[in-house]
């Protein structure tokens, strides 16, 4: 991870307006300071102020704006091209730079004016291929669930909450690590959650989810939980609040005893599995499945109206002229 400390004043000045005003996540924040900072190295190496072999070493703390103003929309088509060619970025990838170069240069000219001109200001973004979501069976889910709360060790009835609120609810890992127990309304049945972009949201509760979250706080440690970490609902071993990682690791585990391909599925498709789920058996509206999941566009839900091929099939086979002869 790239520290702010090796970063030239622009930078850090950009990703101080990220946080302040754009209100981006803390995790935004660190793709904006990884990205631009690389195109940075890259440039910097290109103009040949830096003597380094490989650009991911150049240091770019001393670098001046004057540099920037030397970059061209031709000089960031050639990082573009170079993350194709040479790193074998995906087009997802590099669709993600190309947004952060955006902007960073958009700030630099219109906000901070430190550019008369905005290189970035043609740039385009890769086309991508709307890729279909993979997600569990209703059957695999419900086998996940089994053997996740059917587990001999002292964490399993943790794990199964975590697991629960995964495939009931949709929620991001980040909003599920971040969950406090101050936030859960138990008369209501429902909770608030810190979502993408720092947006707080709402999130319902099934009786599913209550029972398996009540079961979980009545084994919850109390004693000697760490300060920063005594409103948190999940803990680790160590008594503080669960990492990502921490959860991700949980979800491969019980992904693999019960006998699911730890490749292909992931924290993210038990996320696409509760859409999936909800829209072929809820009967739930694209827009309550937005707000439910949080995306900020109506296009990004609308993948999960395309997954159904049973639905499809049925409705070529129920067309009256099915049988026409």
């Amino acid at each position: 991870m790239i520290s702010r400390d090796e970063n030239p004043d622009f930078l850090n000045s950009f990703l101080d307006y990220t946080i302040t005003i754009l209100n981006k996540s803390p995790n935004s924040v660190k793709e904006y300071n990884y990205d631009i900072a690389n195109f940075l190295k890259y440039m910097k190496k290109q103009f040949k102020l830096a003597d380094e072999a490989n650009y991911k070493d150049v240091k770019i703390n001393d670098m001046t704006v004057d540099t920037l103003k030397r970059v061209t929309l031709q000089d960031i088509h050639g990082y573009v091209s170079y993350m194709a060619r040479e790193l074998k970025s995906s087009p997802a990838t590099r669709a993600r730079k190309i947004s952060s170069i955006r902007v960073f240069f958009k700030y630099l000219t219109s906000k901070a004016k430190l550019l008369e001109v905005n290189p970035a200001q043609d740039l385009e973004t890769p086309k991508l291929g709307k890729r279909m979501p993979k997600y569990l069976s209703l059957e695999e889910s419900k086998k996940l669930l089994e053997v996740t709360q059917n587990e001999d060790n002292r964490n399993n009835v943790r794990d199964y909450a975590i697991i629960t609120l995964f495939l009931n609810c949709g929620m991001r890992l980040s909003e599920l690590v971040g969950i406090n127990i101050s936030n859960i309304d138990f008369t209501e049945s429902k909770m608030t959650v810190i979502g993408k972009g720092n947006k707080e949201r709402t999130i319902f509760l099934n009786k599913a989810c209550m029972n398996a979250v009540t079961s979980y706080l009545s084994i919850r440690p109390h004693d000697k939980v760490k300060n920063d970490s005594r409103d948190a609902l999940f803990l680790s071993e160590r008594k503080e609040r669960i990492s990502n990682r921490s959860v991700q690791d949980i979800v491969k585990k019980e992904l693999g005893k019960a006998g699911l391909d730890t490749k292909k599925y992931s924290v993210h498709k038990l996320r696409h599995t509760a859409a999936t789920l909800m829209y072929q058996y809820g009967d739930v509206d694209i827009r309550a499945l937005q707000e439910l999941l949080g995306h900020e566009s109506i296009s990004t839900t609308e993948i999960y109206t395309h997954v159904n091929d049973e639905r499809v099939r049925d409705a070529v086979e129920n067309n009256p002229l099915a049988n026409f002869q």
